[in-house]
């Protein structure tokens, strides 16, 4: 009996070493590599033929430095009232790119280098700001210290535009092409005129394996 018992007894703890075994990976005990901080408005050591954080840096600085050379938008004796968000973004292209990024770093930036010479519409908060509205016509709570007004702040212009790509590749070497065009247009909302138009492109060319999300 104790020979049986204990032969079953080493049996089994082969068995739990076999499974244990086979449960570990070659690689869980290798140390991963620390992070490193990158220029965004550089080439990081991630790269592709996509629109990449040096690209969205660069076209938003040019568009704003454009925007405000134009004297129908920061020329005017009262300030329009501009939206930018990306409601009206298409993205046409191939490459994977949310269009916030770039509309969020347009409007950022130019509000701080209008200095009041443009007066900026958060559409894109009409809901918050519908919700304390009616929080203090119903009395819930006081009135604030700003002012009243009959309706939310409309606009006079607002950013359209659209993200268009055309690609090629060298079935040879595997090398990928992509030529990519951006184009902001800012929109009369009384006329439906266009009074500014900025287009920004480039091509990139890899042998490409860079996963875009």
């Amino acid at each position: 009996m104790f020979k049986k018992n204990a032969l079953t007894s080493v049996c089994a703890a082969a068995a739990t070493a076999l499974v244990l075994s086979g449960c570990a990976t070659p690689n869980e005990n290798i140390k991963g590599k620390p992070s490193v901080y990158e220029d965004v408005s550089t080439t990081g050591a991630v790269g592709g033929v996509g629109i990449e954080s040096q690209d969205v840096v660069a076209m938003t600085d040019q568009m704003m430095r454009d925007m405000l050379a134009n004297p129908m938008l920061t020329g005017r004796s009262t300030s329009p009232r501009i939206i930018i968000d990306n409601e009206y973004i298409k993205n046409e292209s191939t490459s994977v790119i949310n269009t916030n990024m770039l509309t969020d770093r347009l409007r950022i930036e130019l509000n701080r280098a209008a200095n009041g010479r443009m007066i900026f519409v958060g559409r894109h908060f009409s809901d918050m700001v519908q919700k304390e509205r009616d929080l203090k016509r119903d009395g819930a709570v006081d009135g604030g210290t700003i002012r009243q007004t009959a309706a939310q702040a409309g606009a006079d212009f607002r950013l359209g535009g659209r993200i268009s790509s055309l690609d090629a590749i060298d079935r040879n070497t595997g090398t990928q092409s992509r030529y990519s065009q951006i184009t902001f247009e800012m929109v009369d909302l009384e006329l439906g005129t266009i009074v500014w138009s900025g287009l920004y492109e480039m091509r990139k060319a890899a042998r490409d394996n860079v996963v875009y999300r």
